[in-house]
């Protein structure tokens, strides 16, 4: 838009955005002192054209365009103007009012939240403290990262938390719930902060791990298995949960998992150290059985271009949402009776039940039992747990196919 084509002022959304420069810096007159400066360059800006308290004209800027829009430029010269008015040095008014932007701008949650992350990060691997973060930037920043930390309420924090209570991420509630009552604790003991509004809330929140581990009966699983085939909304999804049903791992290492991770020649996956948020932890390897490599193929057909199995929606280089599969299961009609997690349960029933050796079940788990017997490396009985593995996808077919034959398969592995 050319400047002669301007046809009212104030100057309208439409006309600032498209304004084109001359060869010449210009400015165009937004009203009462306003104006809109356009530098050839392409550069624009917003000046207040003001008298001194001693009479002398002079500009003062108000910021750049697009940062300052056209509603806060003109909030911004009423300030100043009533300041003028008042006998007020505006340039000394302007600063002291950035000042005071940037003192708030210090003391909100998002701010103090980010110096207790830097403060804890030495203690933690990399993939957990990128978690912890990303967990606080999805749950609390939108709400409360722009507050004064001094200024939200206990009942606040529970409204907040019970949302994700209801969302169905119980256990991803109660971490957030720690990590904030963590950010305050920092405040506390350096003196910026008297109480701490998270203390006591968890006595009124649901403990986490009962419904985030729901699963249905064995009675039930068959019509699960098929419901699941059919899930109509993602086949990228869709095929997420199957792999569930069959690898027996946690929700968050298939849905972060990246393609880097995968030999199908080999038909393994290697779950790496930082994605298992155990600093001292090993890597862990899960043998993929004949169903879960079919599977995986296809999903590559789907995602094999980015560098992650689940790649978000508007940002691919980060995994879809933590409630993706709890989410796709309740669409199906099994929410409180079933979640990803649960998969993991149903796996370590039948597999106990039909004759499998247990150290074998907790391995492929990645369960650590304590003592000497908990350290044991990567690969430890992965013959017998390819082989376990592979009998529970076939059995897992049967089921839901309904023409299983009940045997104890598992008790030469």
């Amino acid at each position: 838009m050319k400047r002669s084509e301007i046809k009212r002022r104030p100057l309208s959304d439409t006309a600032l955005a498209s304004l084109e420069p001359d060869s010449k810096e210009y400015r165009e007159q937004d009203g009462n002192g306003l104006y809109f400066r356009v530098k050839p360059d392409g550069q624009k800006s917003w000046q207040l054209r003001y008298k001194t308290p001693v009479g002398k004209w002079s500009w003062l800027g108000l910021g750049g365009y697009p940062e300052v829009s056209g509603a806060l430029a003109r909030q911004k010269a009423s300030e100043l103007r009533t300041d003028a008015a008042e006998g007020k040095n505006p340039i000394a008014t302007k600063q002291a009012r950035i000042a005071a932007e940037q003192a708030t701008s210090n003391n909100t949650f998002e701010s103090l939240a980010r110096e207790w992350h830097a403060s804890r990060n030495g203690s933690w691997d990399a993939g957990t403290a990128k978690r912890i973060m990303g967990a606080l930037e999805r749950h609390v920043f939108p709400t409360f990262g722009k507050r004064p930390y001094s200024g939200i309420l206990s009942m606040e924090w529970m409204d907040l938390l019970r949302g994700l209570e209801q969302q169905g991420i119980l256990e991803q509630m109660s971490r957030v719930r720690a990590y904030c009552k963590d950010v305050y604790d920092l405040a506390r003991v350096t003196g910026r902060a008297v109480n701490n509004p998270l203390e006591g809330v968890h006595k009124f929140l649901a403990s986490g791990k009962a419904e985030n581990y729901a699963h249905v009966s064995i009675d039930e699983l068959p019509a699960l298995l098929r419901a699941i085939r059919s899930y109509p909304h993602a086949t990228d999804v869709q095929l997420g949960l199957r792999l569930l049903t069959l690898l027996a791992v946690r929700p968050s290492e298939l849905r972060e998992a990246c393609w880097s991770e995968f030999d199908f020649s080999k038909k393994l996956w290697t779950i790496p150290i930082e994605r298992k948020g155990r600093k001292k932890g090993r890597e862990h390897l899960v043998p993929l059985c004949r169903q879960a490599v079919d599977m995986l193929k296809q999903l590559q057909g789907l995602t094999g271009s980015y560098a992650l199995l689940f790649p978000g929606r508007s940002d691919r280089t980060k995994p879809r949402s933590d409630t993706v599969f709890l989410m796709a299961l309740r669409r199906l009609g099994y929410e409180g009776r079933q979640t990803g997690h649960g998969f993991r349960h149903i796996a370590s029933t039948i597999l106990n039940e039909h004759g499998f050796v247990s150290d074998h079940v907790e391995a492929q788990l990645s369960h650590k039992a304590p003592g000497v017997r908990g350290v044991y490396n990567k690969a430890q009985y992965l013959e017998q747990r390819t082989t376990m593995m592979q009998w529970y996808a076939d059995y897992l077919d049967g089921l839901e196919k309904g023409n299983v034959i009940q045997a104890a398969f598992g008790k030469a592995v």
